[in-house]
């Protein structure tokens, strides 16, 4: 049974998790903007998201290789298998808090997905989309 102390410690955890988020993304999004992207797409984000792109071992890649179409849910590295948590905020309260972490795994994941590094458009819509689930 949980301790209403215990349950606000929690909220406030959440609520601080949820306010970092924003920070960060309206940073990011901020940042995009000045370098030419807008307005983003939610829309444009998910069918990102779903886009199967050629790779050079010929098997087809998008975003739901690894994370699946249900961001809720835990994914699996297609090449090692390795478990990785659910990248939806809503699900995972750590997700899109780092500005750091954002920006290295969108430049190693639109590389082994797409080919090459998102652009600033594409991560602009990639991270609308990904802040709405």
């Amino acid at each position: 049974m949980k301790t209403p102390i215990r349950s606000n410690l929690m909220l406030v955890g959440l609520l601080a998790a949820s306010l970092a988020r924003a920070d960060t993304l309206d940073g990011l999004l901020a940042e995009y903007k000045s370098e030419g992207a807008g307005p983003f797409d939610t829309r444009a984000g998910a069918a990102l998201w779903q886009r199967k792109f050629p790779s050079a071992d010929g098997a087809p890649r998008a975003c739901t290789s690894c994370h699946t179409s249900d961001l809720t849910k835990p994914g699996r590295h297609a090449g090692t298998g390795k478990a990785i948590e659910p990248l939806a905020p809503s699900a995972n309260a750590k997700r899109l808090t780092d500005r750091r972490q954002i920006e290295k795994w969108l430049k190693r994941n639109c590389k082994w997905t797409l080919g090459r590094e998102c652009t600033a458009q594409e991560k602009g819509d990639l991270l609308s989309f990904l802040r709405s689930q």
